[in-house]
């Protein structure tokens, strides 16, 4: 095999590398916040069994949809305080002003991004799509501590308060909708 074919073969399959792993970046990416905390990812436990301690912060609340999306989406709260270890609870609502039924996610994430690892949410509508029917408002609960370790962090000190803010994004599941309705639509107009 001449030079040029071999350049070019370890061309294409550079070639695929890349776009196998620009196709597995953003799988990779999610993996690495959830496991580290890093880019205000929180964790996720099945139950709180933290000793509660002394040590108070204020938990702010925030809330935004896509551009997109015909939805009002706001924390039924603005702020609460809890100590390192109690479990709190709060409630966002969610209304869709449009006309079709709509699935949405939430993306959330904290600030300051270092008390990412210390948040950990046991209950949350962000792990499942939320399907909201027109004028439909739906409330939807977070429970939530802030793992007492915190405290033991000398790089924690100066939190007295770490934002929640979630998106709200239109989910790819809401275009099967629109199939499914458009083909029971078809089956009607064919009987």
């Amino acid at each position: 095999m001449n030079s040029n074919k071999k350049t070019l073969l370890i061309l294409i399959a550079v070639g695929f590398g890349m776009l196998a792993l620009g196709m597995s970046s953003s799988k990779i990416y999610n993996t690495f916040c959830k496991i580290t905390g890093y880019g205000g990812t929180t964790q996720q436990a099945e139950e709180n069994l933290s000793e509660v301690i002394d040590r108070k912060v204020t938990i702010k609340f925030d809330s935004n949809v896509a551009d997109n999306l015909p939805w009002v989406f706001k924390p039924q709260q603005k702020e609460m305080d809890v100590q390192l270890g109690q479990s709190g609870l709060a409630y966002y609502t969610v209304k869709n002003t449009g006309t079709e039924p709509i699935i949405g996610v939430a993306n959330f994430n904290v600030t300051p991004i270092k008390a990412g690892p210390f948040f950990v949410k046991t209950d949350c509508f962000c792990f499942t799509e939320q399907r909201v029917e027109p004028g439909e408002e739906l409330p939807l609960p977070v429970l939530f501590f802030i793992d007492p370790q915190m405290d033991e962090d000398k790089r924690m000190d100066e939190v007295k308060e770490i934002t929640l803010s979630y998106t709200f994004f239109e989910s790819d599941a809401t275009a099967q909708l629109d199939t499914q309705s458009s083909g029971s639509n078809a089956e009607k107009t064919l009987n």
